[in-house]
């Protein structure tokens, strides 16, 4: 929309207002502010406007607008004066406007800093949580023009209105005048309204999903009207899943006369279809989607599945249609998958929906499976097939223009059926966002991310989203610390599925490796040191073991308490006459069942070699027992805490286990796992409580096959690291106290505007030295101070100054912190030295200007290491830590955390490199004041944090002594705050 000669020229329309909300519901809608050309919207927007309605906006009868009050409601300055509607299929549903006000109540103008706010929303919408989305909007605005206080006269009897002022979790103030309840709102965010507004979206996007994966009824949009073709081959498919809705053919190219299609109705249009339809499967070419989409949005249907290929794959003009496909379809209220997907899959027996390419839709499990590529998808559904695994839903995204593993993990976060969540992503269109949702999701089941395209510094084509500058090994790390369990490759991320969806965690990493094969056992002993874990010495019960032998050993080892975890190795008998005998894996399979079965909750893995018939007997579902919930307390609260994994205690135990088990009985027929009895489900709070984590099942469910010791090894390993990520999770780190009592925020603050000025540079500007130990001294990080040394003599007066010892050390950048080029001397104790020290300097590396020489005191002799804190534009503030010098840089060993940084981030941040030791007394050393670089770490997250201006900090290097710390060099950069969408009101990505 522009804006008309009408209105003001000094504001021009702020297009950065329009967004795309879903709403509670799971439908979209668009927010755009109220333009002149849209008088016709309005007047038959309050013409569809109950009396009712209408009496509470303007608190007496108000049967119809006026035509200046028409022109009042369509005229904004979008400063003083501002009015949103939210729109679906472009006309209006709700609106809102404030007015800038003064001490009195009057029409004003800035420095006035309250505005009076009024909404009213369709009666046949109300209930949808629009007024909130509108709030949320309109609040940010008002902000951004200097408005601080929102007032709202509401009438005592409109309790939806009040409603929605009381639960938005801003600051308010409550008063009864003259009839009508007089409100103030705060509009600072809070912590409260920054929960309201995430979990209101949480709950709108996962509804979102949901719509799409469990439809009432389906049309297949350009189905064919003979045998093969995509749309043909999708309408086979959700035939053969027995999908329990209605389906639907349609295609424009139908005869008149065709009635049926493979058995279901055939229609030219969705038009013709004489009930709603809730999803449309679209398989037609790409120049007729727009058609397709635009019957479907004036027909009600909710949201699309669109395989149609030839979009942003295509290159920028293909990206342009598929910009176009999104707005038109969220501008009825839809969302999309796709387009270029591979479909969907929902196996709940209340759906069975198979609307994808997939031949043969998977058994029902407790695996919820999430992709941006459809070849991948095929690949995972193949293998997650042949290992028995069963899922509880598919999304193959294709290019990922609208529904993205963000609204996957919403999804997932509440979704009964999901025990755990499988994602293969090639982009992340907002990384903190996924960080956030991973985080929360990881907390109460498993979250395992296969990462494509790390290397290529590019986006796969067809997803237009911001590119990070980040190093892979630096996403990887924020992933970790989010509870997210990264893998390489579809088959470790298949492998560690299988383990966190059928066993219990484990309380530690303590391994118990037992089996038929001294050298198979000595192989998984090897992967278990190499993967960090704890193993005991294997178990060798010889070539003649016999399955009762397994079941035995299986079961002392699960009772006993000095092991976490157990791996079966196992290996086909060898008969008399020297062959080998494949034997009868169903009964190796029952005893490892019954073992299992019978002793306390721990994960079991089985390595095997060619033995025939096992795999597809740790298939076998054998459980039929309905799930139970763990118990609460009077109080309705968990009786144990969420997240703690199991142990070697008795299966009554209350610790809970990571992701249940398997769907009561379960397809049987594939090869990898089993299941036993007694699994143990999910259960979803009431209200907005966040879901818990799934009470252990009885015994251990699905046991997990692998054809190799290495792979085993490493699920279980993934397995021990997110359980412990999960004990720490359940009591969550914290900033300390002392930093709110030693930091100058306004100091700081007003320190970087005066740095910055009046009209910043947008690319920043680094600070001076002295500047930069300004800024830093704000916040409690002192920095030994350095003198210029232009000359000897200058050096001198410099040493004398600070007092010996000094070091000498030049700053020229390609000689900043290189001691190996000469350029740094250290312990000067005197003139003669320094003199010295000087001439050698300047002799071998050049002439003082160039080389930018200081002076600088000696520091207490310590570990040198390396702080850093940078914004990057998708990902967010990091903190990093490292060894300073060339070996830690080659090898890349340096850790990373997100900003803000906890107690608990700063001391995992310096013990996860791996040469920590160093920091600890390695070889006799001293060990270092870690407790004093952990303050370090906090102070500077803590700076960033507050002050987004503050763009990236190197302090190098720190050298950290048994007691105390020392920053001897740090540079700072400002520059003009990036955007924080994360913070801002709901909306939808636009890629």
């Amino acid at each position: 929309m522009e804006p008309t000669p009408e209105q003001s020229p000094h504001h021009a329309y702020p297009d950065h207002w329009e967004a795309d909300v879903v709403l509670r519901d799971g439908g979209t809608a668009r927010i755009r502010p109220i333009t002149t050309d849209d008088a016709e919207r309005l007047v038959s927007f309050y013409e569809q406007v109950s009396d009712e309605s209408k009496y509470y906006r303007f608190f007496a009868p108000y049967p119809r607008l006026s035509d200046r009050d028409v022109h009042r409601f369509t005229h904004h300055d979008y400063v003083d004066r501002v009015g949103l509607a939210v729109t679906i299929g472009g006309e209006f549903i709700g609106t809102v406007r404030f007015d800038r006000i003064n001490e009195q109540g009057r029409p004003a103008s800035a420095p006035a800093d309250e505005a009076e706010v009024a909404f009213l929303v369709q009666d046949a919408h109300q209930g949808r949580g629009v007024a909130s989305a509108l709030l949320e909007h309109i609040a940010a605005v008002a902000r951004e023009r200097g408005i601080r206080r929102f007032a709202a006269e509401v009438l005592p009897a409109n309790n939806k209105m009040i409603k929605v002022f009381r639960d938005a979790g801003y600051t308010q103030q409550r008063s009864f005048e003259d009839g009508s309840v007089h409100l103030t709102l705060d509009l600072e965010p809070t912590e409260k309204s920054l929960a309201v507004q995430r979990g209101r979206e949480q709950r709108a996007e996962a509804r979102s999903v949901q719509r799409l994966l469990a439809p009432g009824s389906v049309a297949v949009i350009g189905t064919g009207r003979t045998p093969g073709g995509v749309g043909r081959t999708v309408l086979r498919n959700l035939l053969a899943a027995g999908f329990t809705g209605r389906t639907y053919a349609v295609n424009r190219a139908f005869d008149e006369g065709l009635a049926t299609l493979d058995g279901v109705p055939a229609h030219r249009s969705l038009g013709e279809i004489d009930e709603q339809v809730d999803l449309a499967v679209i398989a037609v070419p790409a120049h007729r989607v727009p058609e397709a989409v635009a019957d479907c949005g004036e027909h009600g249907v909710q949201g699309l599945v669109v395989l149609s290929a030839g979009y942003a794959e295509r290159g920028s003009a293909g990206r342009e249609l598929q910009r176009e496909l999104v707005r038109q379809a969220r501008s009825y209220g839809m969302r999309i998958i796709g387009p270029n997907a591979f479909g969907i899959i929902n196996t709940a027996e209340s759906v069975r929906l198979n609307a994808s390419l997939a031949p043969e839709s998977p058994a029902r499990g407790r695996i919820g499976l999430f992709t941006q590529s459809g070849a991948i998808g095929i690949a995972l559904l193949s293998g997650l097939h042949r290992r028995g695994a069963g899922l509880s839903s598919f999304i193959s995204a294709g290019n990922r223009a609208d529904v993205s593993g963000n609204d996957f993990l919403q999804y997932s976060f509440e979704d009964q059926d999901t025990d755990v969540a499988l994602l293969y992503l090639e982009s992340l269109g907002n990384p903190r966002k996924f960080t956030r949702l991973a985080r929360r999701t990881a907390a109460v089941k498993p979250v395992v991310v296969v990462k494509g395209a790390r290397h290529s510094g590019t986006n796969p084509p067809g997803h237009a989203v911001p590119v990070s500058r980040i190093p892979d090994a630096t996403v990887s790390a924020l992933m970790r610390q989010a509870g997210v369990i990264r893998v390489d490759t579809v088959t470790e991320m298949v492998d560690a599925g299988l383990l966190l969806a059928g066993q219990p965690l484990p309380a530690g990493p303590r391994v118990a490796i037992l089996g038929n094969s001294e050298s198979l056992g000595l192989l998984t002993y090897d992967a278990c040191l190499a993967e960090g874990l704890r193993p005991r010495p294997p178990r060798d019960l010889t070539t003649a073991a016999s399955p009762q032998d397994f079941r035995d050993a299986l079961a002392e080892a699960l009772a006993d308490g000095t092991c976490d975890a157990v791996i079966v190795t196992a290996i086909p008998w060898v008969g008399e006459n020297g062959e080998a005998e494949t034997g009868d894996g169903e009964v190796l399979a029952a005893a490892l069942r019954g073992a299992a079965a019978g002793g306390p909750a721990k994960p079991v893995a089985v390595v095997h070699v060619e033995i025939g018939g096992l795999a597809e007997a740790l298939a076998a579902a054998s459980s039929t027992a309905a799930p139970r919930t763990r118990p609460t307390t009077l109080a309705g609260r968990p009786a144990a805490a969420p997240g703690a994994p199991t142990g070697a205690a008795p299966a009554t135990a209350t610790a809970p286990t990571g992701p249940g088990t398997e769907a009561p009985a379960e397809t049987a027929g594939a090869a990898g796992t089993t299941e036993t009895a007694g699994a143990a489900g999910t259960t979803e709070p009431a209200g907005t409580a966040e879901p818990e984590a799934a009470e252990p099942p009885a015994r251990p469910g699905r046991i997990p096959a692998y054809p190799a010791a290495e792979r085993a090894v490493r699920a279980m390993a993934e397995a021990v690291k997110y359980a412990q990520w999960r004990r720490q999770a359940a009591t969550p780190g914290k900033v300390p106290e002392f930093l709110d009592e030693t930091t100058d925020e306004p100091g700081a603050a007003a320190l970087i505007d005066t740095l910055l000025g009046t009209a910043p540079d947008p690319r920043g500007r680094p600070l001076t030295h002295d500047e930069a130990r300004e800024l830093l001294g704000r916040y409690g990080i002192p920095v030994r101070p350095t003198l210029p040394a232009p000359d000897p003599e200058a050096a001198v007066a410099a040493a004398a100054r600070l007092g010996y010892p000094v070091a000498l050390k030049t700053t020229a950048p390609h000689l900043r912190h290189r001691a190996d080029l000469g350029g740094v001397r250290l312990d000067l104790t005197d003139e003669d030295a320094l003199r010295r020290a000087y001439a050698e300097v300047t002799e071998l590396l050049g002439k003082p200007a160039e080389l930018l020489p200081v002076v600088q005191s000696m520091a207490p002799r310590g570990v040198d290491t390396v702080v850093r804190a940078s914004i990057d534009a998708a990902a967010g503030a990091v903190l990093s830590f490292g060894l300073a010098g060339a070996p830690s840089e080659l090898l890349g060993d340096t850790a990373h955390r997100l900003v803000p940084a906890t107690d608990r981030d700063a001391a995992e941040l310096i013990r996860s490199i791996k040469a920590a030791p160093v920091l600890f007394g390695w070889r006799g050393s001293a060990p270092v004041d870690t407790p004093a670089l952990e303050e370090l770490l906090l102070r500077l997250s803590r700076l960033v944090d507050d002050h987004p201006e503050v763009v990236s900090v190197a302090l190098e290097p720190v050298v950290v002594a048994p007691q105390g710390l020392t920053v001897l060099g740090a540079t700072v950069r400002l520059a003009p705050p990036p955007p924080r969408g994360d913070l801002g009101p709901r909306r939808l990505p636009n890629y």
